[in-house]
């Protein structure tokens, strides 16, 4: 584990699950701290203002980090939230930008309500959750680009049996199992169009791209994480958060 992916795993697990908020910003973030969660300001104190109050109300927190991965100075992880005996349950993706020092500069994500019984039967945060070191981390990150021009921008849907196994395996809660279902979902009102593409990293058979999609009146901040093998996705989690109103955002944004 590189100092940045140790680094986020320990501002996760000593000051959000530990609820020691003050000590683990300061020490593991870097000379600024830039926030893209809309409801959290800027730097140490934004995330103080968010996080030490979010500790007082739910004393029962427990979260835990399913997989995550890092790509040079970039991290991803994505967690499961049980707070207070169950009230409520989310399910997180996270992206993070480093220093030379693994210290965290700025932060990325999108929240999501856990939910248990998905379309596909398949648990929206279960599935592979070790990464594959041994795989060909930039052909799996050049498949997954393709991907996301020709079917997902382009939306030209005769592509989709080149990238994605017939028996994909499928955890997005809204999405039918495998490559038919996914293609039933893309080809729906509710997928509308994928606007832009933010971010992809990747590690091994792990890829994830972040971006905006738009469907039903609504822009949408939308994680899309990837399992590769034989040179095609052959896993599929998703997820995503309305964009809020811009007078409603406490920085610059999702992106």
């Amino acid at each position: 584990m590189g100092q940045g992916l140790d680094n986020v795993h320990r501002i996760y697990l000593e000051g959000i699950a530990g609820g020691n908020a003050r000590e683990a910003v300061h020490k593991y973030t870097g000379h600024r701290y830039t926030q893209h969660s809309t409801g959290v300001g800027d730097g140490a104190e934004g995330f103080l203002a968010f996080f030490e109050p979010f500790v007082d109300r739910n004393p029962k927190r427990d979260i835990e980090i399913v997989r995550s991965f890092e790509d040079g100075r970039w991290v991803f992880c994505n967690a499961y939230q049980s707070l207070n005996d169950g009230a409520a349950k989310w399910v997180t993706m996270d992206m993070f930008y480093t220093d030379a020092d693994g210290l965290i500069l700025e932060h990325w994500d999108t929240i999501a309500p856990y939910v248990a019984q998905t379309k596909s039967g398949e648990d929206m945060a279960g599935g592979s959750k070790d990464v594959d070191l041994g795989a060909d981390t930039e052909a799996n990150k050049a498949v997954v680009l393709e991907y996301t021009k020709q079917v997902r921008q382009e939306a030209d849907l005769s592509k989709l049996n080149t990238f994605v196994a017939l028996d994909l395996v499928q955890h997005a809660p809204n999405i039918e199992a495998g490559r038919d279902g996914l293609k039933a979902w893309l080809g729906s009102d509710g997928a509308g169009t994928y606007e832009m593409m933010f971010q992809l990293i990747g590690q091994g058979d792990f890829v994830v791209t972040y971006g905006k999609r738009h469907s039903l009146g609504k822009d949408i901040a939308v994680f899309d994480l990837y399992r590769l093998a034989g040179g095609v996705i052959v896993e599929h989690w998703m997820n995503e958060e309305d964009i809020s109103p811009r007078d409603a955002w406490g920085n610059s944004g999702k992106f």
